[in-house]
């Protein structure tokens, strides 16, 4: 897959923030698509079904948090990546974010070159993914099929966000292996993406919810580790 058939969708209610960003990202190649607050947003995700989302947190109308967890519940858009851009740095906000389900967190303000590096990295991912074999593999009662995205334990099906598959993927790709942080943050979110120190750990509380507390081992001072 090629940038031109990557879609981008910017929710922001700044229109000097979309017009700006909407020419950086055009410029490097990437089809992108705008909306001024989350219900827009929400609309158009479903219509364009984005690669990508770019949300602002505060916005009228429908903010970017409550647009996220309606995104992350809309069938056929699981695979998308979802990342934050908003002025609050505050940890309580970044981790309602991860929470709702998005990737990333980015903070304005931001250079466009620094944003295009961010951008850039985030969706490596997904043109590797797009291009990647069928690989379907069984841990347990738990069948991760890397192709589409599904998780099935037991015979029922668990939606996962992308971030939150590739954390499960990992940790399970080797059972009773712990992995440390570092290892974490370089295979699921990538070397050029800068996320906060408590993502791993909002994510791993979130495969806990949905798979089972049991399987996440906490290593003190290291990492984690997926036990049968």
């Amino acid at each position: 897959m090629k940038k031109k058939d990557i879609r981008i969708l910017l929710v922001d209610d700044e229109p000097d923030i979309l017009e700006i960003i909407s020419y950086n990202l055009t410029a490097e190649g990437y089809e992108v698509f705008t909306a001024k607050n989350g219900v827009e947003g929400v609309a158009k995700a479903k219509k364009k079904q984005p690669h990508l989302v770019i949300l602002d947190v505060m916005m009228p109308e429908m903010d970017g948090i409550e647009a996220c967890e309606i995104l992350r519940k809309t069938s056929g858009l699981e695979n998308m990546v979802i990342t934050f851009l908003t002025a609050r740095g505050e940890d309580y906000s970044q981790m309602a974010g991860f929470d709702a389900g998005a990737d990333d967190y980015i903070t304005k303000p931001i250079k466009p070159k620094v944003l295009v590096s961010k951008v850039n990295a985030l969706l490596r991912r997904v043109l590797k993914d797009e291009d990647s074999q069928e690989d379907i593999t069984q841990v347990g009662d738990i069948i991760i099929n890397r192709e589409e995205y599904k998780i099935v334990k037991k015979g029922k099906e668990i939606i996962l966000p992308r971030k939150e598959f590739e954390l499960l993927a990992l940790l399970t790709s080797k059972p009773s292996k712990v992995f440390k942080r570092e290892v974490i943050l370089d295979k699921v979110w990538g070397n050029e993406v800068v996320v906060g120190g408590r993502t791993i750990d909002v994510h791993i509380r979130k495969l806990r919810e949905k798979i089972g507390e049991e399987h996440f081992k906490t290593v003190k001072g290291v990492g984690y580790k997926f036990v049968l």
